[in-house]
Order: structure tokens, then C-alpha cells, then sequence
């Protein structure tokens, strides 16, 4: 699979830990510590395949409405998985980054996250963006405010903000729209995940549940994004 026929920025909605569990009688959160085994699977597999920038839908903002106890428990795994992983990924050149309203996140969790990116900040095979307290209408809130405070200020003109100063308002300022949006777990639900984002993605929904979703079937994703025809409106090629 030639590194030119591949997108160069996947995103994924990782869905089906709970259900993960349920089906093999576990409680939910083994089902999360399951899914993250599937993380590290899918991060090496896209940073030996060359491709340079990888999303992960890790927590919504809607999750916050969860059971205390899970969200807490959500919140350790996470701040246990960075600190398990930040070797590998220092040696590997990925940079860690993140997106949503992190200050939400508990402190010490926070930390842990803040601490990995700044020691992976050099990273420059791949970045690994986790989006965290992550709403995509509440990311084009934010970013309308932004540019209403600038207008207001008369650092600029309402009629002069464009497509790129808006998407340079995002939380994902800089990086390119993914090319392949991949969701688990076999519904067709977009649930608030980049929506400004993904406007020309392709999109790829599989019934594998996220904990189990490994080598196998990320390939299979991309196999299947290399048949697409992206035609980003324009008639197309065949």
C-alpha cells in the first residue's frame, strides 16, 4: 500500500467499549481498558504506514453526563495510558496534541496531558490528536465568538472573514481536514465529531466494536478509501 494512495489525515469515532463489555459480561470499564489496548494497536500501525496525522474521538462533551464513577474511572485510564505510552511515542516522533475544552478535564489528568505534549512537542513522523471534552457545535461556538471579538474590536471586517480564517479559529487550526472518518461499531451517527471538518471526508462505518478493531480492520478501512472516488464536488474521473 503506497504512502501516496493513503489519506493523510484519519479520524476516528471510537464506538463500542460499553457494548464491548456487555456482550462478554464485563463491567464497562474493562471494555474502555480493552479499547485502549485498540489505541496503541491503531497508532503504531498509522505511524509505520506514513500516515501523518490521526484523530481520535476519546471523550465528548456529552460524555460528561456519564456515571461519576465512570467518567472517573475514563479520566485515570487516560491519564495511565499517557504516561505508559510517552516513551514509545517520543522514540517513534509522535506528537501528541488535543482538542476540546481540556480545562475541563480533571487536574491531575490535565497535567499528565499537558506534560505529554509538551515532552512530545518535537514529533514530526506523526500527530496524534485526542479530542477531549470535545463537542463539534461547541467548537463553532467558540470559534464564532472568537472572530465576534475581533470584529468587535475592529481588528477586522465582517465581510472579510473567509472559509480558512474560520477553520483558523478551530481547535484544529493547522491541521489539514481528514481525508477518512472511520466509525465503529456499526452506527451511522456523526455525533458532533468535526463537523466543519469533515464536510468532503469519506466515511467509512464498520460493525466491528472498537475493542475490537485492530490491525485487520483499519486496513480493510483504507483499502476501501483507496476505491473512493474523491470528487469534492467536481464531476468525477471515470
Amino acid at each position: 500500500m503506497s504512502k501516496e494512495s493513503l489519506p493523510k489525515h484519519v479520524a476516528i469515532i471510537m464506538d463500542g467499549n460499553g457494548r464491548w463489555a456487555e456482550k462478554h459480561a464485563f463491567p464497562r470499564v474493562r471494555g474502555h481498558r480493552k479499547g485502549a489496548e485498540s489505541v496503541r494497536t491503531i497508532v503504531t500501525l498509522c505511524r509505520k504506514l506514513g500516515i501523518g496525522y490521526l484523530t481520535l474521538y476519546a471523550f465528548s462533551e456529552e460524555n460528561w453526563k456519564r456515571p461519576p464513577h465512570e467518567v472517573t474511572a475514563l479520566m485515570k485510564l487516560l491519564g495511565s495510558f499517557l504516561k505508559r505510552e510517552l516513551k514509545e511515542m517520543k522514540e517513534s516522533g509522535i506528537r501528541l496534541n488535543a482538542i476540546g475544552r481540556t480545562e475541563k478535564l480533571p487536574a491531575a489528568t490535565r497535567k499528565i496531558l499537558l506534560d505529554t505534549i509538551r515532552e512530545t512537542s518535537h514529533g514530526s513522523k506523526m500527530v496524534l490528536t485526542l479530542a477531549l471534552s470535545y463537542g463539534g457545535r461547541q467548537e463553532i461556538l467558540d470559534a464564532v465568538r472568537a472572530l465576534a471579538r475581533k470584529v468587535q474590536t475592529g481588528a477586522m471586517d465582517p465581510e472579510d472573514i473567509s472559509e480558512d480564517q474560520f477553520s483558523g479559529s478551530l481547535y484544529t487550526a493547522g491541521m489539514p481536514d481528514p481525508d477518512l472518518l472511520i466509525r465503529t461499531s456499526g452506527e451511522y451517527r456523526i455525533s458532533n465529531f468535526l463537523l466543519w471538518q469533515i464536510s468532503y471526508s469519506e466515511i467509512y462505518v464498520t460493525p466491528t466494536l472498537w475493542p475490537d478493531f485492530g490491525e485487520a480492520e483499519l486496513l480493510e478501512a483504507l483499502s476501501e478509501y483507496r476505491k473512493r472516488d474523491r470528487r469534492f464536488g467536481a464531476v468525477g474521473t471515470t
